[in-house]
């Protein structure tokens, strides 16, 4: 899974102010032409948080994409190849999920400190989106494990003896022979020389150096270091007895290794005992003898005691000599061996996306493990969970996950839909032309609300109609049912009030039928068709967005029915205008000016001026103004439901093209355009194009005070979650 956060403990505990506290097992280097293999968990959490990007407010992803391709230009300007590797969902055997829940719940504490002002380190929920999105523009090879990178990252490296780029302890321990490179003291954004000779400053780690501190210790006992000592997937309880035995903290007194913190002591003093020792294999023999395990030297460390559980914890650090993610980059077909494995049981499509990073991992962890772990947002957590209010899509994602029965949807040669027995009885529905259409408005083809909801059937009448009459829909359903499991329910992990609870949904599969085993043989319409039903939306009240628009204007107005309290009129309006503002900007950006005409250059210019405007409200760092928390968490359920639609629209293989999610929200532009809203609502449109506090001065005095005191209101209510409207004091009501 992904890091933590910044000041997270990550990997081997107190291993990083270790080594840093041993600067000379850290090299200068001065790094260019090279592979580098990347910990993509690892990066956009260490860009993120050292760009001084917004997090109280939801998250800047325009700030956050120009770092991003910032990095990458710098890399390419220094002849470095980057491939990237991404932490994918959670590992199927358990070990680290408590590590998980217990930075879940530590999350939710955080964000609960950033919406009061406090101190707090919270990603915002599409940032991972966002950074995948701009290595797939900028054409930079990636990959999504399944679970945990760590090791497949290390195999890789290993194999192609480039470094690892990474902020992760856990690379002191792997056995890399073109070694670590910190992220802290990677200079990237100070690179030095000449083209052709340009080069990133940075520091590298070897594992020779640190066994060199302890005598030449042998490398193999670095892994058992790190379980003795704790890291990510816990140590044995156990554990705790045997350092007791041997008293590692007078070991490192006595012997002069390190310094510092009693976790650094634990560190050298082990690593002081264990360089004693000439392989692992010797050392488990003496843990079996200390624990009274058997026989001592003859019990071999195979029982199934302390011995055996470090045994077992070691295993994570072994580096296999052949890399998988070796045949991915090259374009061969990946063997399914590790953790990849952990894929096989999925449909080679899905399997083949989730490997692009073009499915998020949360639809693997339904299908693979029934659970998910909900992100955290900064929202009000008097109210319920900004999740809450994506329920219905989530269900559907969870529906489809379960339609593994033999029904196969296709086009085929006929003008019409069709029927048709496959092999072992197997319906298929062939159709050369879908029609995408739907019998109801905005709320069309969905049913039921909040955790668990539905009403237990789908009428095709009242959902999305692909060419087909309601008596064969009936019968292609009817017959899909046949080949369907029970309804399976998935545990969501999310906030009640501050705390972590598990929350048991059951899926509701879509009325459309479609089967998750040939789901990439469907037509797009079918696939359209399904997306849109979830989403409650039909085809038509989307035809005059542009294309790229169509997912995230979707998302809104389910948005707009499934949000708790109402979004009032002025967010509705800053949502919308926050989207103008990045397509405008998208759309001139400097190094489109030159392909301009005349005229073009003109309303290039005045557009421009709309940009410029617009972001002239941005909310700026260091301003006094307090947080609106009623609609941060509006803005909050927005977000929730724009990360689970696009993991539908993923899992649908794309029927509607991702928005550019850099361009389409950022927080701090979002909440200074609020404000200008709710005045505007008061006062007039051209308002938004004056400085705000010009024109606040040249108001009367008592209207000003008029305005605060509405605008306050309007915050009180949306912050008690009230789904009122307010007066104004003249009368007029306020949404």
């Amino acid at each position: 899974m992904s890091p933590p956060g910044p000041e997270d403990p990550m990997g081997v505990q107190g291993l990083t102010t270790f080594v840093e506290g041993n600067t000379h097992l850290l090299k200068d280097v001065k790094f260019k032409d090279s592979n580098l293999v990347i910990d993509g968990s690892s990066l956009y959490y260490h860009l993120y948080f050292n760009s001084s990007l917004d997090q109280q407010h939801g998250g800047d992803y325009d700030g956050f994409a120009r770092r991003v391709i910032n990095l990458l230009s710098t890399l390419a300007a220094c002849n470095i190849r980057p491939y990237v590797v991404l932490d994918g969902g959670m590992d199927p055997s358990d070990k680290k999920f408590s590590t998980l829940r217990q930075r879940l719940q530590s999350k939710i504490k955080e964000a609960d400190n950033l919406s009061h002002g406090r101190n707090g380190s919270i990603l915002p929920i599409l940032t991972k989106n966002v950074f995948i999105q701009v290595l797939l523009q900028r054409r930079i090879p990636l990959v999504q494990c399944p679970a945990e990178a760590d090791r497949e990252i290390a195999c890789l490296a290993h194999h192609w003896k480039c470094p690892v780029l990474a902020n992760d302890s856990d690379f002191y321990i792997f056995d890399l022979p073109g070694g670590y490179l910190p992220l802290s003291s990677f200079q990237w954004t100070n690179p030095n020389g000449k083209a052709p000779d340009r080069y990133i400053s940075a520091r590298c780690y070897t594992t020779n150096g640190l066994c060199q501190l302890f005598g030449s210790m042998n490398r193999e006992l670095l892994p058992l270091c790190a379980v003795l000592n704790g890291n990510d997937y816990g140590t044995p309880k156990e554990v705790e007895t045997l350092l007791a035995v041997l008293n590692v903290n007078a070991l490192v007194r006595g012997g002069g290794k390190g310094k510092g913190s009693a976790t650094q002591s634990r560190i050298g003093g082990l690593l002081l005992w264990l360089s004693s020792f000439s392989t692992p294999a010797a050392a488990l023999v003496e843990v079996s003898g200390l624990m009274g395990e058997g026989s001592g030297r003859g019990n071999r460390g195979q029982g199934g005691g302390l011995s055996s559980k470090l045994r077992a914890g070691m295993q994570e650090y072994h580096i296999t000599p052949q890399s998988s993610l070796a045949h991915w980059f090259s374009g061969e077909k990946v063997p399914l061996g590790g953790h990849i494995s952990q894929l096989a049981k999925l449909p080679e499509w899905l399997t083949h996306a989730a490997l692009k990073g073009q499915l998020t991992a949360m639809a693997v962890d339904a299908l693979v493990m029934n659970r998910v772990l909900l992100i955290p947002q900064v929202e009000n957590s008097k109210l319920s969970s900004s999740h809450c209010s994506a329920v219905a899509i989530r269900q559907g994602i969870y529906g489809i996950l379960q339609q593994r029965g033999p029904v196969n949807v296709s086009q085929g040669k006929g003008g019409s839909m069709q029927q048709s027995k496959g092999p072992g009885g197997a319906v298929k529905a062939q159709d050369k032309r879908v029609q995408e259409n739907t019998s109801q408005g905005m709320r069309g083809g969905r049913r039921g609300r909040g955790r668990g909801g539905g009403n237990g059937s789908r009428d095709m009448a009242q959902g999305v109609n692909v060419g087909i009459n309601i008596e064969q829909a009936a019968g292609v359903a009817a017959m899909h049912a046949q080949g369907s499991t029970a309804p399976i329910r998935v545990d969501e992990y999310d906030r009640t009030d501050l705390n972590l609870k598990k929350n048991t949904v059951e899926a509701n599969p879509p009325g459309t039928p479609i089967c998750l085993d040939t789901l990439d043989q469907a037509p797009v319409g079918l696939r359209l068709c399904v997306l849109l039903e979830v989403l409650g939306v039909k085809e038509s009240a989307l035809a005059a967005v542009p294309l790229h628009l169509r997912l995230a204007v979707a998302v809104t107005g389910f948005w707009l029915q499934e949000a708790t309290p109402k979004p009032p009129l002025p967010v509705l309006q800053a949502l919308m205008l926050c989207m103008v503002h990045g397509e405008v900007s998208r759309n001139n950006q400097p190094s489109a000016a030159r392909h301009l005409n005349a005229v073009q250059q003109q309303n290039w210019a005045a557009e421009r001026d709309v940009c410029a405007g617009l972001d002239r409200q941005r909310v700026r760092t260091g301003e006094r103004r307090g947080l609106d928390i009623g609609a941060t968490h509006i803005f909050s359920q927005w977000q929730a439901c724009l990360w689970s639609a696009m993991c539908l629209n993923q899992l649908l293989l794309l029927p509607l093209p991702e928005p550019f999610l850099s361009w389409l929200f950022s927080g701090t532009l979002l909440h200074g355009l609020l404000g200008c809203c709710e005045e505007m609502q008061l006062q007039s449109p051209s308002l938004l194009f004056r400085s705000r506090e010009g024109e606040e001065r040249r108001r009367p005095r008592e209207e000003r005070k008029t305005g605060r005191r509405e605008r306050s209101a309007g915050r009180r209510a949306r912050d008690r979650g009230d789904d009122q409207q307010v007066r104004s004091s003249d009368g007029r009501r306020r949404l």
